[in-house]
């Protein structure tokens, strides 16, 4: 799981996968408004806040060269597991 800085100023969070010159994010959500008031650090590592605004995104696929930054996030943060 990952968050995926993308250009334009995309951003989301999902299950990450690279396929040839995609990078692909499974189970995707865009984050709308990070809600942190540290940056989207505090989102990777501490999970959602309840002023966090997500919206589904399923499968989300991106051509490699159009992703600026990846995170790697607190997967029992996001998912409680």
């Amino acid at each position: 799981m990952k968050i995926v800085i993308g250009q334009r100023g995309w951003v989301w969070i999902g299950e990450y996968a690279e396929q040839g010159d995609r990078v692909i994010l499974r189970n995707a959500r865009c984050v709308r408004r990070w809600g942190t008031t540290k940056g989207l650090g505090e989102l990777a590592e501490g999970g959602p806040t309840k002023t966090t605004v997500l919206d589904l995104a399923g499968t989300v696929r991106v051509h490699i060269l159009a992703v600026v930054a990846t995170l790697d996030v607190n997967e029992e943060a996001w998912t409680g597991k």
